[in-house]
Order: C-alpha cells, then structure tokens, then sequence
C-alpha cells in the first residue's frame, strides 16, 4: 500500500473515533471534579498517599505506557515527578497526566548532550532518584551516565560494569551458564560462514539466527535452520547484517510457550516481579505464578547483585517440559502496566527493604490490554463471530493500560495528538511502517529503535 495512503486511512480510523473517546475523557474529568468538590466539603483528602518523605523523580521514556504506570504510582505514593522524551516523541500524551509536575524535552541517547541534559534536570530540580524508563537503545547510554549522575542523585539502573552481561544476548547465555541455570545452546557469530559451515546433522532441535543488537523488524523472524538444502541456508544466512561489529547468535530453537517476566531489582533483591504468558507482539498481560521462573530469575539476579529493571524471556519446552530462559533486557518491562492499581510500586523501586518482597500484581489484578489494538483485532475477526467474540471478552474482563478515571488525559492525547503526530511525520518523510504501537507510543518502522 502506497505510504502516505496508508497514513491517511490510520488517521482517518484514529479521527472517526475521537467523538467517542472526548465523550469518555470528559465523563472521567466531571467524575474527578465531583469527587475533589465533594472531598473539599467534607474535609477529606481525595488522593491517598503512602510516604513519608515527598522526593522528586525523574522517569525517562516518556512515551511509553510503562513510564505512565511508574509516574503514577510515584506520584499516589506522593513523590513529585518529572517525566523526560527526546524531540521526536515529544508531543507524547502522558505529559498531560496528572502525575507529571513537568515535561522535559532531552536529546537521544546517541547524542554527546544527552548525559549532560539529564544532569542539567538534576541538579536545576534537586532530583533525588533517576528512574530510565528505556528503549533497547537507551538502556546502553544510561547505564554509561550513571558515573555522572550518581555524585547528585539516585539511578535505578544497571551499572556499566554489568550492562553487557544482561543486555548481551550471547554473554547472557554465558553467564547463566556459569550459574548452573538453564538456556538454550547459543553460538556467537560474527560471519555468516561459520553458520554455513556448522554440522546440524547431530542436533535434536533446529536453530534461529538473532540480532545482539535491537532490530525491530527482524526481531520477529524465526526462520528455523538448517532450511530443506545448504544452499537455501547459506542464501537466508548471507541476507543478513552479520559482520564481527554487528554479531548474531545462533541459538537453539525450543518449541513451547513463551512466558515473560518484570522485575525491579535493588543491590540484588528482587523487589517487584511478575510473570505473564507471552508472544512475539505482546500487548495483553495478565500475571501467572511459574514457581520455577521465579526462582530462576530470584538465582540469577541475587548472583549479579544489581540495581535496575531487567525483564527475562522464557519458553517451557513441548518436549521435556522444563524452563529455558532465552534472553534478558536490562530495562522495565510493558507487564507492569499490571501494577497499575499498586502505589506500593513507588517504595519497591527504591528501597530493598520491604517485609513482603517482591511485589506482585494483587490476585484480583484484571489483565491489561491496550484498547486501539483490540479494536483493530475485533474488525479483523469480523469474519468469524468467535474471535470476535473473545476480543469483546478480553476487552469486558480487563482494563486498558492508559485510561484511568482519575487521569483521563493521557488517554485521549495518546490517541488523538501522539500517535496523529507521528503519522504526520511519516506522511511527510514516506518513512513507512509496519504498525502502530501505542504501547510504547511509537511506529513500528525499519531501523527503528
């Protein structure tokens, strides 16, 4: 499809619908006018709040929904927060919660200010703990500001020293080795040669090639090698960027279902976690208990003796039925968007010593979902009243991720300034794009970070 047709359509789809989300966003701002009118008669507070030192925050990524979760919860447990957004996603809704005392505009993590720009908040606004809310980009150049930033307040992330272990596909596999826990094989290649070469006649389960570095659209490929013949391989394995400065791994692919976890590590202890079923587009999550997941990720974090957010991807195989963790990234994880109702979320990502660590979703937690995408699921599954069906089921028995009654705004903004904004842009620069994510506020694009 032609690209500025394609924006065109989206934004279209986005307009139509604009009637029905004001009309939902004004209901929530009369309902929070009442309920703050009535609090001021009877002489009661209408927020509740849960610190006793107020400090301010400042939260990166802004334009994720996972940073709305986490500046909502600092701010209920009465912290003041900051939230921060490079130029390109600065028109994100979340600047308009009510969570946010102030929005700042930063450079990208690849430019020479962008360390500078968050001490220079810092210190202009005495902020007492930096939370990165990061891209797979970002998580590399926070972890190498932190030496700067530490003299003036608190990082809650991975340390430099410790960054390539956990973001490292390959060296993540290596260490989790070294601790007796389970992985996939995984093999490093930086030629496309050395896969050319390999014997696979001796291995009892195929493999797939993956980037070590974030690749957006490739990120989704799970061509299973060895193809039918050498030549076919060797065709797929050369039509990818492998190079020593851009290494692959090659790793065992595990037929079973995926599971995904968050947590929030301080020195060490594991304070916050959770643990949902998952896929490769996910954007519904609703907390399982896996003993076993658990446990490993309670082993590995304890042994590594961090400070951060890191989210572990897991598969339990079809044939022996145990738990293989695939890969680790050191930053927050789109499932505790099911903390949303847990203001106690604020203290388990500051402090390490709470009495009932870690902190789960509570038991009568709804899963999440992302209201926009399950209506594109629903006009898709019009042909077959079943799924169309199961997509009004998950939409009646969860909550979408954004809306919040007492916080309307960054619900409407999202949908109807954000995400219009970037399609804009797209229209303008004929980029094109593969979808619409708006949970983590973005286009889907080649290249993307």
């Amino acid at each position: 499809m032609n690209i500025r047709l394609k924006n065109v359509l989206a934004l279209s789809g986005l307009t139509l619908l604009s009637p029905v989300t004001f009309m939902l966003v004004l209901a929530s701002l009369v309902a929070r006018l009442t309920e703050m009118l009535v609090s001021k008669v009877v002489g009661i507070s209408g927020d509740d709040k849960h610190v006793g030192v107020k400090k301010t925050i400042l939260i990166s990524g802004g334009k994720m929904t996972k940073a709305l979760t986490l500046a909502r919860a600092f701010h209920a447990a009465g912290h003041r927060v900051l939230l921060a957004e490079t130029p390109r996603y600065a028109s994100t809704g979340h600047r308009f919660s009510y969570a946010v005392s102030k929005f700042y505009t930063i450079p990208g993590p690849q430019d020479s200010n962008y360390t500078q720009a968050l001490l220079s908040i810092i210190q202009n606004e005495s902020v007492d703990e930096y939370v990165p809310v990061c891209s797979p980009l970002s998580s590399f150049y926070d972890s190498h500001a932190i030496p700067f930033l530490k003299p003036f307040c608190r990082v809650v992330h991975v340390d430099p020293d410790k960054i390539f272990d956990l973001d490292d596909k390959y060296k993540f596999a290596k260490k989790a080795e070294q601790l007796g826990l389970r992985v996939p094989k995984t093999l490093l290649i930086t030629d496309p040669q050395q896969v050319v070469d390999l014997d696979f006649t001796d291995e009892s389960r195929p493999f797939i090639l993956k980037s070590i570095a974030y690749d957006a659209i490739r990120r989704l490929d799970l061509t299973k090698l060895p193809l039918e013949t050498a030549e076919k391989t060797a065709s797929f394995v050369r039509s990818l960027p492998i190079s020593s400065d851009n290494p692959w791994i090659l790793q065992e692919f595990i037929e079973g279902d995926e599971y995904c976890t968050h947590g929030t590590v301080i020195n060490g202890v594991l304070t916050v976690y959770c643990c949902c079923e998952s896929s490769a587009f996910q954007i519904n999550y609703s907390h399982v208990e896996e003993s076993d997941i658990e446990e490993w990720v309670t082993h590995f974090v304890s042994a590594m003796k961090f400070t951060g957010q890191a989210s572990f991807d897991f598969i339990r195989a079809n044939d022996d039925g145990k738990f293989y963790a695939i890969e680790c990234n050191p930053r927050a994880h789109s499932a505790i968007t099911l903390f949303s109702n847990r203001p106690e979320l604020a203290m388990a990502n500051l402090s390490n010593t709470g009495d009932s660590y870690p902190l789960k979703p509570l038991e009568k937690c709804r899963p999440t979902y992302w209201i926009f995408h399950e209506l594109w699921r629903f006009a898709k599954q019009l042909h077959s009243p079943r799924d169309a069906r199961a997509v009004v089921k998950t939409i009646l028995t969860g909550k979408d991720s954004v809306f919040n009654w007492r916080d309307p705004l960054p619900f409407f903004m999202l949908h109807h300034w954000h995400i219009p904004s970037l399609l804009v842009k797209d229209f303008q620069e004929e980029r094109g794009w593969l979808r619409i994510d708006f949970n983590i506020g973005k286009l889907v694009q080649e290249g993307g970070d």
